[in-house]
């Protein structure tokens, strides 16, 4: 099948991924130091931490998973906090899968593993905006890829230095930079002004609440306010 073929095109689809996803890394690699960190402090052996950065691989929730491991929260808490926030990747999965309807069961598979938020960013960028070809999609398995390998590397470098690194370095700043560079060159729509103003807002406003349930019910309602956004304007295109 074509798809197989890495072809010229193909290479250069995958290099342009690379490319694409290569910035980003500024704020990927601290954030994975930062895991590796916060994975011993939480008394994870080097097994368990390294395990979860290959299965789950999903920075944002891997941290809440920590945090709420190291309070000793109940594991439904704790496994149901991990899903709900991961249930954007439904919303990437649903917003890419046109793309990818030509390929074979082992590539979607394949490319759903890689389906980060950065990568996902990055992807739906060149989609969008540039020409159509059957082998984009190895633009995603370039800058999943490079994500992955990296993330994979800073967990094992952020584990086996722990207390080493110095507060100081202040890399608790590679979490909130690593969203921002995401979601603030997206902010062209209204649907996605009124999603991310809603779930800052009620974030904010159910702080308060143990168990980071706010980060939940953020989620829920962020997803939900651009959902009907998005609706609205849908209808409002129509008429």
């Amino acid at each position: 099948m074509a798809e197989a073929k890495f072809t010229l095109r193909g290479r250069d689809e995958f290099f342009l991924g690379l490319r694409d996803e290569a910035p980003l890394m500024v704020g990927v690699m601290p954030f994975g130091l930062i895991f590796g960190a916060l994975g011993t402090e939480a008394g994870l052996t080097p097994v368990q931490i390294m395990a979860m950065s290959i299965i789950i691989f999903g920075g944002a929730s891997q941290v809440i998973f920590l945090q709420l491991y190291a309070t000793g929260a109940n594991p439904l808490l704790v496994s149901g906090t991990v899903s709900v926030i991961n249930l954007r990747h439904t919303l990437y999965s649903a917003s890419i899968a046109m793309y990818f309807r030509h390929l074979s069961l082992r590539w979607k598979l394949l490319l759903s593993y890689l389906l980060t938020d950065e990568a996902f960013a990055v992807t739906m960028r060149r989609y969008e905006t540039q020409p159509a070809n059957p082998l984009m999609h190895y633009h995603l398995l370039g800058s999943g890829g490079l994500l992955w390998v990296s993330w994979q590397l800073m967990t094992l470098l952020g584990l086996l230095l722990g207390a080493a690194i110095p507060p100081s370095l202040g890399l608790g700043f590679a979490i909130p930079l690593t969203f921002m560079t995401i979601i603030i060159p997206h902010i062209t729509q209204a649907p996605y002004l009124v999603a991310i103003l809603t779930s800052g807002t009620v974030a904010i406003l159910t702080s308060h609440l143990p168990w980071k349930l706010n980060l939940i019910i953020a989620s829920v309602a962020g997803m939900l306010a651009g959902y009907l956004a998005e609706q609205f304007k849908t209808k409002a295109v129509r008429s």
